[in-house]
């Protein structure tokens, strides 16, 4: 399960990449909500989802290389990304919801692991 996570976890921070990289490049392709309550500039929201990315792909790398505070780590960083996908919901909603998905299987792999 661990290595599943670790898997996802690489999977979604790509997708938290691309995502950060196409608001930051090209910010004409998102929908835009004039009256949402976190509105950011769409920029902004690119940065923030390139940090996490990053962070959730190389968080990723350590799960996969078996270290026990990765594990931690990953659960805390996932569940950032969780928050950060659900606040980003009205610029792109399917692909919001995709991610907030695969971090909570990520969440679940990570905290039903069992020394064996």
């Amino acid at each position: 399960m661990v290595l599943f996570a670790g898997v996802l976890m690489l999977v979604t921070g790509l997708l938290e990449l691309f995502r950060g990289i196409m608001a930051v490049a090209r910010d004409d392709i998102f929908v835009t909500t004039p009256n949402y309550v976190f509105k950011f500039d769409l920029t902004s929201w690119g940065w923030i989802h390139v940090v996490v990315g990053a962070l959730v792909a190389l968080t990723g790398l350590f799960v996969i290389r078996g270290l026990a505070w990765a594990r931690i780590a990953g659960v805390v960083i996932a569940s950032v990304s969780v928050v950060d996908s659900f606040l980003a919901i009205p610029y792109y909603p399917l692909w919001s919801v995709v991610v907030i998905a695969l971090d909570v299987f990520i969440i679940w792999a990570l905290c039903t692991y069992r020394e064996a």
